[in-house]
């Protein structure tokens, strides 16, 4: 199975659980009565019209009868759509350092056709080379170490590892990064604030090759780079880092990722996507264009 095909199962879960929360809407039967027909909760409904877990065929078969849906046509390409929501990610080989909670977010990510991110304490995750990666997974086993919480998701934070699971959250992170080299690589669009060029991860020569990186890889097509100098001020960025990923899927909203501590946000709500829609079109204006960001990159590879 390719990378694509398990990413595309993703989205075709969101989009089978949102044609089921139409279709259930639409005869106005309520998530209760719904769960009560397939022999299960209210949450349960729930969490399969978000596209949160997979989906059996006969609850599917049960969903359309109580909805009112014959059609032989119709009915079929519904279940099919279920069969191939149910292929399994290239990433859940990697299930034992990854939280059910992230898996949602890498296959969004590998379906996606444009990903705008802003980034403030890291290095975005596809951009981190391995060297940076290790350190910074590992800062976050002394974080843990230490009693301190700590997520396992984008930046590589993690939980109590060792170093069998470092290794692991490093190659996982650089399987992600193959997508961005890829045939079908996604318009990629990162502001990064200079203060996450500045903290330091690892020695001086993990932050210089960190740095040159982030030069060459900017030069890709695909990529688009900019960097928020201190200089600037204050800025459109102040609520904090956050992910936007969008679709070719005509019928699949925008979807805003915000990463926390121990889960994380899926906002998908119209009015909320276009708050940070707004956000991100002030950062990248505010900030100095690609080129001028790579020769600020290229001032503090001289500094480092």
């Amino acid at each position: 199975m390719t990378a694509g095909e398990s990413s595309g199962s993703v989205v075709r879960r969101i989009l089978l659980g949102s044609q089921l929360r139409r279709l259930r809407e639409s005869r106005g039967i309520t998530r209760e009565a719904a769960g009560y027909s397939i022999r299960a909760s209210e949450s349960k409904i729930s969490r399969m019209e978000l596209g949160r877990v997979s989906f059996k065929s006969r609850d599917v078969e049960d969903l359309l009868t109580l909805y009112g849906v014959m059609d032989e046509a119709e009915r079929n390409a519904l279940l099919s759509l279920a069969k191939e929501a149910n292929l399994t990610g290239w990433w859940h080989s990697y299930s034992d350092v990854l939280p059910g909670w992230f898996q949602t977010y890498i296959g969004l990510e590998g379906a996606a056709s444009l990903i705008r991110v802003y980034e403030v304490q890291f290095i975005n995750g596809l951009l981190q080379t391995e060297a940076y990666a290790h350190a910074v997974v590992e800062r976050g086993m002394k974080a843990a170490a230490a009693g301190k919480p700590g997520g396992t998701g984008k930046s590589g934070r993690g939980g109590r590892l060792n170093r069998a699971d470092v290794d692991r959250r490093v190659a996982l992170r650089l399987e992600r990064q193959k997508l961005l080299v890829s045939e079908r690589a996604p318009k990629f669009q990162c502001v990064l604030d200079e203060a996450a060029l500045r903290r330091p991860y690892g020695d001086r020569e993990v932050m210089r090759g960190q740095i040159q990186h982030l030069i060459d890889i900017s030069e890709r097509p695909n990529v688009t780079l900019q960097v928020m100098p201190f200089t600037f001020g204050g800025h459109a960025g102040e609520s904090g880092a956050f992910t936007m990923l969008s679709f070719p899927e005509s019928d699949l909203s925008d979807v805003v990722y915000l990463e926390q501590l121990t889960g994380a946000l899926y906002l998908d709500k119209r009015e909320e996507v276009a708050q940070y829609e707004g956000a991100m079109a002030e950062l990248q204006q505010d900030c100095p264009n690609p080129a001028d960001s790579r020769d600020l990159l290229r001032g503090l590879l001289q500094l480092t």
